[in-house]
């Protein structure tokens, strides 16, 4: 199981030293610990940690609000604050940058651990999201990328022509509904003449790439794009 990376922005070394110990003994991994703005900027760039645990006043350097605001606009990185103030304006400052919690010194560790488990809970809903909204699975770990125009096979991409391509987009985004032989030939060759087995043959390749389990075709009347539920990949992997 990989380990979460942390980094850690303290400019007291004992107590940096306390929160490193906590961590490794919750199992997490801390890639380093710095104790102002340019180190944790430094930091980020190349060590892209999972989670950033942040001392608010840090001396010597801009404070621990205005770091995290920084970060932000390098990575999404979730930022969970450790301070010894908890004055409303403080608060209000920090709130504004989204953290996953506030905690004040001295902390919990029972604190600190459910606060990184619920900050990482909401980092994969939040990514998972992103992902389920550019992507179509089309089951049996399939899916298509809207965004870039690429189809996957878990992470191998696999190439398509550009006829291809877009047959296969005009069939997702039906969601299902057959479309006809006519309306697919007007989509894919507005103003070109085609010969009459361009669209059989356009359609026989690409039903190849993927393995010939998701377009179907309806005799005389066209063909759907029909994806594979979650529930059903099981069975149909011990068939094919």
């Amino acid at each position: 199981m990989t380990k979460t990376k942390i980094l850690i922005v303290e400019d007291e070394a004992i107590v940096a030293l306390d929160i490193k110990k906590a961590l490794i003994q919750l199992g997490h991994d801390v890639i380093t610990m710095v104790t102002n703005h340019d180190d944790a900027i430094r930091s980020v760039e190349k060590n892209r940690p999972d989670i950033i645990i942040m001392d608010i006043y840090l001396n010597n350097s801009l404070d621990g609000i205005q770091t995290a605001e920084d970060i932000q606009k390098i990575h999404a990185i979730p930022i969970l604050y450790l301070s010894a103030f908890a004055d409303d304006e403080t608060i209000n400052r920090a709130v504004k940058t989204n953290p996953i919690g506030y905690l004040t010194k001295p902390f919990k560790r029972e604190e600190l651990k459910s606060t990184i488990q619920l900050g990482l809970y909401k980092k994969e809903i939040t990514d998972q999201l992103a992902i389920d909204h550019s992507h179509t699975s089309l089951g049996l770990n399939y899916s298509y990328d809207h965004i870039n125009g690429q189809l996957f096979y878990g992470d191998m991409l696999i190439k398509l022509g550009i006829k291809e391509n877009a047959l296969l987009r005009i069939l997702i985004e039906a969601k299902g509904k057959p479309i006809s032989f006519q309306e697919l030939e007007y989509f894919l060759w507005p103003d070109t003449p085609i010969s009459k087995g361009a669209l059989r043959t356009l359609i026989y390749r690409t039903r190849a790439k993927l393995e010939y389990k998701f377009i179907e075709t309806i005799p005389s009347v066209g063909c759907k794009l029909t994806p594979i539920s979650s529930a059903m990949e099981p069975i149909l992997k011990s068939i094919f």
